[in-house]
């Protein structure tokens, strides 16, 4: 699970990111388009007003006489050579003036009057084609009215708009992305939690929970196919289940009559070591059928609600068993912490559960020592024996159905299973300590 959440890439991420991306995509372009838009109906001098005003403000001064004068800098030396056709007035707020170039005729009689205009854009005269226009500027005389032209077309308009309007798209975009890169996340986290919710609800079904689907509603339209499409592999694997479950226990019930003939016949026999045999070889496949039918049975049971005594349920099945424990050459022994122990558990299925653990014990402990049962008062049954234990490589595999430790052993490989299954349908665990000394089987309700 960790490698897979590695190699595949977050949908949330990936949309989050993505559409922020977009949208600050869209922002830059409306913001471009809206300067390019701009610059197609303002005056063509835009893009040069910013370089003429500088150029002129630099080298505005007044001569010795106080008169008004433009030296000759190389900033506005540059710009002369750069613009061969360039022309300007420029005047003082108090009438003064001195102008350079080529001034068409129409704007001739304006020299004059350009100090009474702050900002002007004169164009489409029917006298000329020629674009004018009117600009203010600080000087070191003071602020001074600037009239020219002959720079129509030249440079980049839209950059220079641009530039011009950072003020108001940078104080646009300083609250617009954080505000992007903070909503689409959540907004897309949001869409998600659908999706999230089913997911959760996937991983908590449980092999036997028959009839658990996950819900379509609510989800996107793209994702509601993969989930009817997950609800109909689990119901075609309930199918196989029931059919499975179907064929073991009519199997294990179609077994029960002849085992029951073939225990007739043999007990006809006269008395002899191969009818002992054949009477063992009956009673285990006996053992294998019923513990077949429980195990099916414990498959479909559901929550356990009688109140039991644990300790009366371990006493009397260490009662029925400790004749076979001691036929067998063991020593057998019951210890509890308290008199009475009630849970909510199944009459019929604990006292199968802990039956196994002790017939479990005979089988495997080796025909010696002690086989020891007790019941604490927290609701811990174990049972232990001083057998051989088992290898650190089985200890994990004994609980799995047909699972036995040698292929020669007695029984189906269905006794630690059937523990673990009715102790998970009490909402109880399974514990297994095994050693040289011997293995100790514990359940905890």
């Amino acid at each position: 699970m960790r490698l897979s959440n590695r190699s595949n890439p977050s949908l949330w991420w990936k949309l989050s990111w993505q559409l922020s991306l977009v949208i600050v995509a869209v922002v830059a372009a409306v913001i471009i388009g809206l300067c390019v838009w701009a610059a197609t109906i303002m005056s063509p001098n835009i893009a040069m007003e910013e370089k003429v005003g500088s150029a002129i403000a630099a080298a505005t001064s007044r001569d010795s006489q106080g008169r008004l004068e433009l030296r000759e800098t190389l900033e506005l030396k540059a710009l002369k050579e750069q613009n061969s056709a360039l022309w300007y007035v420029v005047a003082t707020i108090d009438g003064a003036f001195v102008s350079y170039g080529t001034i068409p005729p129409p704007y001739a009689d304006l020299a004059h009057l350009v100090h009474l205009f702050n900002d002007a854009d004169i164009r489409r005269s029917a006298t000329t084609k020629e674009v004018a226009t009117i600009d203010s500027a600080e000087t070191a005389v003071g602020e001074v009215r600037i009239l020219f032209g002959g720079v129509a077309g030249k440079g980049w308009p839209a950059f220079a708009l641009l530039t011009r309007a950072y003020p108001i798209y940078v104080s646009l975009l300083a609250v617009a992305l954080p505000a992007i890169f903070l909503t689409v996340p959540r907004i897309v986290g949001r869409a998600l939690t659908k999706i999230s919710d089913v997911a959760d609800k996937a991983s908590q079904i449980e092999p036997r929970q028959h009839g658990a689907r996950l819900p379509a509603e609510g989800l996107p339209k793209e994702v509601t196919p993969l989930v009817i499409a997950f609800n109909g592999t689990l119901e075609r694997l309930e199918n196989e289940f029931r059919k499975r479950r179907r064929f073991l226990i009519d199997a294990a019930h179609e077994l029960r009559t002849p085992i029951a003939i073939m225990q007739t016949r043999i007990d006809g026999m006269p008395e002899g070591q191969e009818r002992r045999r054949l009477l063992n070889d009956v009673a285990r496949l006996a053992e294998t059928a019923e513990q077949l039918l429980d195990f099916e049975r414990n498959d479909q049971a559901t929550d356990p609600q009688e109140t039991v005594d644990l300790v009366e349920i371990a006493r009397t099945v260490v009662a029925d068993l400790a004749p076979q424990a001691i036929a067998a050459g063991y020593q057998i022994s019951f210890q509890s912490e308290v008199e009475r122990l009630e849970r909510c558990g199944s009459l019929f299925a604990l006292p199968r559960a802990i039956s196994n653990l002790v017939r479990n014990a005979i089988d495997h402990g080796g025909n010696r020592g002690m086989i020891a049962i007790s019941v604490s008062a927290g609701g811990r049954i174990s049972v232990a024996d001083e057998g051989a234990g088992i290898p650190a490589e089985h200890q994990e595999l004994v609980f799995e159905p047909f699972y036995r430790v040698t292929p020669q052993s007695r029984g189906a490989g269905l006794g630690l299973s059937l523990v673990k299954q009715i102790v998970a349908n009490h909402r109880g665990q399974v514990s297994l300590k095994s050693g040289s000394t011997g293995t100790q089987v514990a359940i905890q309700l």
